[in-house]
Parts: structure tokens; sequence; C-alpha cells
């Protein structure tokens, strides 16, 4: 299982009407397969100056590949995120075993 997070700002010059378009985006991403435990967050800790996450899960490498290059993700990217996102952490997690 790999989980994927993205923590992020976004600009502040962003209209309400951009940003909206800019969440509606992010949603869709959930509708590519091998997507699961999708979830849009807001940050809320005064510990870090990030102000949303995204987080979903995949069951494989594979599947994770697939979402990358999925034409739904690789259009999200071209069109929104350079557009939108001002400052980002992106993690990719396996569990640890001991």
């Amino acid at each position: 299982m790999i989980r994927h997070s993205v923590i992020l700002t976004l600009k502040s010059s962003l209209s309400p009407e951009d940003k909206t378009q800019y969440f509606d985006a992010v949603f869709e991403l959930k509708r590519i397969p091998g997507v699961q435990n999708f979830e849009v967050l807001k940050q809320i800790s005064s510990k870090n100056p990030f102000q949303f996450g995204i987080s979903m899960e995949f069951e494989s490498q594979e599947a994770y590949d697939f979402y990358s290059n999925h034409a739904l993700h690789v259009a999200f990217v071209e069109k929104y995120w350079s557009a939108c996102v001002d400052d980002f952490l992106e993690i990719d997690y396996q569990i640890l075993d001991q």
C-alpha cells in the first residue's frame, strides 16, 4: 500500500472562483481508477505554513504509477497546479514493518 499525501498553500492572488475551480478539479482526481481513501483536508495547526492537504492510497506501485500518468491527473497538473499552488510538500508513504 502506498499513501500519497500532498500538503500545500494556494497563491494569495487567487479569487474565490479560482479556488472553487481548483478544488472542483482536485475532487475529480478521485475518479481515476485505483485511487482509494481520497481526502481533501484543511490544515489547522499553527506549526506549519501550509493550508490544505490531499491524501489518497494505492494498492500497489503499479496503481500509483497509473494514477500519476493518467490523462486526468496530467491535465490537472498542467492546468491547475502551477497556476494555483504557491508551495507544497509531497510525501509518499509505505507501511514500515517491524
